[in-house]
């Protein structure tokens, strides 16, 4: 990243307390930017927002981003620059539990933010982070490039699918006059890994915990296949993304992949190599129970983010589940998290 570019952006991070929000807070108050963070609150305990003690040197904000009053608000107080629109409902089953909160979030949420800055003078740069998930999957044996069909057959995958379409809709109808200075993309990852994720029904975290609980582990469907990938190798294309979209926006303001630059791996082969990295087995159980539809395959075509914003992974999967397990390992002796995560930043930027 560029360093004098980020130094003194004023930059908004909504879902800040998250696990990716998190990890990108850190990273921009190592680049020397001046953060807002805007989330509802810290959503799992542990987390990766407390340990690393990612509150200290931003203005940390609680806040809902489905009420419209609050964005705003934060939106003429505090001026951004640039804005990492992250504030989501973040999960499948949850999605089905509570379908109307994964809605009024992730789409209404979208649309309160991108209304609160239409009429802002200092914002340049809107990123909308969405999901791999909002394309319509069809179990296709090719990858899915930005021009394919949007859907979703879960309530969180077709949430993501409407904020991209609120977010073109928006780009098109109030972003593109000539005189407008803002610009807005959405960026589109695949299954992301990292140290310091405690969301509930994902995998990393689940095999943490039945390894701290020495119980069995269960999973849904150990023959899915998804696009996995280290949390920062995403992060790094955000903000190269609203590097690029600061200078020359009108080119680069619109949707975008990233994920891994090889093959997509099995939930069973993800299992089997953490497995062996921590030197331990635990048991592992298909549970089907809940019957809850789960696409089987799932891959990315990231040819555009790599030709046109000259944006590589650093990391293979292997590399990624080592420097996740690394870190869980590090939280586990009781290590000073926040320099922990500094260091693999650090180290990520090294390579």
């Amino acid at each position: 990243m560029d360093k004098i570019f980020w130094n003194g952006k004023t930059v908004l991070i909504t879902g800040h307390t998250g696990f990716k929000g998190s990890w990108l807070t850190l990273w921009l108050k190592k680049l020397g930017s001046r953060v807002i963070g805007f989330s509802k609150d810290i959503p799992t305990t542990p987390s990766l927002f407390e340990l690393a003690d990612v509150a200290n040197g931003i203005n940390s904000i609680q806040g809902d981003i489905r009420n419209f009053n609050q964005i705003q608000q934060v939106i003429k107080n505090t001026e951004p620059e640039i804005i990492f629109h992250m504030a989501a409902q973040s999960l499948v089953r949850t999605s089905y539990e509570n379908p109307r909160e994964t809605y009024e979030t992730n789409v209404m949420g979208t649309i309160n933010l991108l209304d609160a800055i239409r009429d802002s003078k200092k914002t340049r740069v809107v990123i909308n982070v969405t999901s791999d998930k909002c394309y319509e999957n069809k179990e296709l044996d090719r990858p899915y490039v930005e021009e394919d069909p949007l859907g979703g057959y879960d309530p969180y995958s077709s949430s993501k699918a409407c904020s991209e379409l609120v977010s073109s809709a928006f780009r098109n109808s109030y972003f593109q006059e000539n005189n407008h200075t803002i610009s807005l993309s959405s960026v589109r990852a695949g299954n992301v890994i990292g140290g310091g994720d405690w969301a509930k029904d994902r995998l990393i975290p689940d095999f943490i915990q039945s390894l701290e609980d020495n119980r069995t582990l269960k999973i849904r469907n150990p023959d899915a296949i998804r696009p996995w990938q280290y949390v920062l190798e995403p992060l790094s294309g955000y903000l190269q993304l609203a590097e690029k979209m600061w200078f020359n926006g009108k080119i680069f303001a619109q949707a975008w992949n990233f994920g891994p630059n090889e093959e997509s791996k099995k939930v069973s082969w993800i299992i089997n190599k953490i497995s062996n990295m921590y030197g331990k087995q635990i048991g592992i159980l298909s549970d089907k129970s809940d019957n809850l539809h789960e696409a089987k395959i799932l891959n990315l075509d990231c040819s555009k983010s790599q030709t046109k914003l000259n944006w590589i992974p650093k990391t293979n999967i292997e590399k990624g589940l080592e420097m996740t397990v690394n870190w869980y390992k590090e939280y586990q002796k009781k290590s000073n998290m926040k320099e922990v995560s500094e260091k693999q930043i650090e180290y990520f930027n090294s390579i």
